[in-house]
């Protein structure tokens, strides 16, 4: 069992194909889709890096790390969040994704990120806070675009915001964060990253 990384576009076909697959079965859509099965699936210029958990070539969990610079009372940071986390239906329960998950944030922390920092169903808080990220308490992440916002605590919505603070200057701003509304501004493709 190992663990690949390969920025999104260039993971090997048959395997972003697998990915796609247990991403179908974790959420299935209503609607037929008419992108190829191995296009991209996020926005570029957020840099996706794919970490898939593999054994003897069978996508067992996967996840995308997406990245971009935002802007914090005032100071600029370099941000990274989790994106698209799934273990095929066959390997739940087994650890394999807390497992990448933990890998992704070791990634990210050498990735020269100032934090990391993504939303989660409330239900999932204990499994993230498991493999190493911590509640950003009181945190709402506004996604979209200034013009088209998407914040995390729209009417329908049950998400926390998690988080790691991976540099000095992101360690030392880490309370700036909390009980604030934080634009990340993904963008149209990954709305909330």
């Amino acid at each position: 069992m190992q663990i690949l990384s390969f920025p999104e576009e260039a993971t090997p076909s048959e395997l972003r194909i697998q990915v796609r697959e247990i991403q179908a079965q974790a959420w299935p859509s209503a609607r037929v889709s008419v992108t190829p099965v191995d296009a991209p699936t996020h926005d570029p210029l957020l840099r996706p890096l794919s970490m898939l958990l593999v054994e003897e070539g069978s996508v067992l969990a996967a996840l995308d790390i997406l990245s971009k610079e935002i802007v914090h009372v005032g100071r600029r940071y370099a941000a990274g969040g989790l994106s698209t986390v799934v273990t095929s239906r066959e390997a739940r329960g087994r650890g394999y994704g807390r497992r990448l998950v933990r890998a992704a944030r070791e990634t990210m922390g050498t990735q020269g990120l100032d934090l990391g920092l993504f939303t989660c169903d409330r239900p999932l808080q204990a499994f993230y806070e498991s493999a190493g990220w911590h509640l950003l308490p009181g945190a709402v992440l506004i996604g979209g675009t200034p013009q088209d916002p998407f914040p995390s605590d729209q009417p329908g919505f049950d998400k926390v915001t998690m988080a790691a603070f991976f540099s000095a200057e992101g360690r030392q701003a880490q309370t700036s964060f909390h009980h604030s509304r934080i634009e990340l501004y993904p963008g149209e493709t990954d709305k909330l990253w």
